[in-house]
């Protein structure tokens, strides 16, 4: 399960106090920290709605740009194994690593329900962990 709220281009992860007994939130993909909270969903939703819509509002005044800047760039650690069957892989089908991992997370962003489920299995690994 995921627990996030979207809101236009914005998407916050959801989690809940027990002890605070409240609902509260942080927004992902951008520059700072925005947090909100809430007693119930509907609450929580309008507090959400409401940082974002500020924080908008604030980046405009500061001309600032209130979204992250990913390089398209970073590193991936993986079993030595595993590393060698995509690089084996993407030899075989003449392609370069780069492309044979960028063809594999647009799969995994596209089928979203399946990597979700191999996410949350108990043991955490996946099948060719290898």
């Amino acid at each position: 399960m995921i627990d996030s709220l979207k809101y236009g281009d914005y998407t916050a992860t959801i989690r809940y106090s027990s002890d605070d007994e409240i609902f509260f939130g942080t927004v992902t993909g951008i520059n700072d920290l925005i947090s909100f909270e809430g007693t119930s969903v509907a609450e929580l939703k309008e507090a959400f709605q409401e940082a974002i819509e500020d924080y908008l509002e604030t980046c405009k005044n500061l001309n600032k740009s209130p979204d992250k800047t990913y390089k398209g760039v970073f590193n991936v650690r993986v079993p030595a194994g595993l590393h060698k069957k995509a690089a084996i892989f993407a030899m075989q089908h003449q392609v370069s690593l780069n492309d044979f991992v960028k063809t594999a997370l647009v799969y995994a962003v596209s089928h979203e329900d399946d990597i979700t489920a191999q996410l949350s299995q108990k043991d955490g690994s996946f099948a060719l962990d290898a």
